[in-house]
């Protein structure tokens, strides 16, 4: 039963690496350790928050072997996102720089919640500056209570 239980967990742990089929493996052992770092930093487009190199997506593995291609092709790490993000933008990226676009995703929600929060204080103390509805006067009051007393006997 142990060892049922280890051979299962054993297998729930080598899953990722079994995105990654035989036949996609380079000879050089470099450039294959370069393809896997940069396959890992790329999102799959079709799982989504899932790398290219744990998706078993047709796509990804087009995408891993492109990766495999360009860095044959002699390209660096660098020329080989550049051509990835050209080609898909920057969501195949799964850690995308902080540029215009995703700090305005990011920032967004904090300035909502705080142009929110500011409405909520300038109604609160709008509300106890406004003025306050004022008593009936004497003679008002006398009037009231006749015309309530006449109403009453009637």
């Amino acid at each position: 039963m142990r060892a049922l239980l280890t051979a299962a967990c054993l297998a729930l742990l080598a899953t990722p690496g079994l995105a990654v089929l035989p036949d996609e493996v380079l000879d050089d052992p470099a450039l294959e350790a370069r393809a896997r770092d940069l396959s890992q930093g790329l999102r799959c487009l079709v799982c989504r928050n899932e790398s290219i190199d744990e998706s078993n997506a047709e796509l990804a593995r087009d995408l891993r072997l492109l990766v495999r291609e360009r860095l044959v092709a002699g390209d660096t790490d660098a020329q080989v996102i550049d051509y990835l993000v050209d080609r898909y933008g920057e969501y195949v990226l799964l850690n995308p720089p902080a540029t215009g676009s995703t700090l305005l995703l990011w920032g967004a929600p904090l300035a909502l919640l705080l142009l929110g929060g500011g409405v909520a204080v300038a109604h609160v103390s709008g509300q106890k500056r406004a003025p306050q509805a004022a008593g009936l006067s004497e003679e008002e009051e006398a009037r009231l209570k006749a015309m309530l007393d006449d109403r009453s006997d009637g």
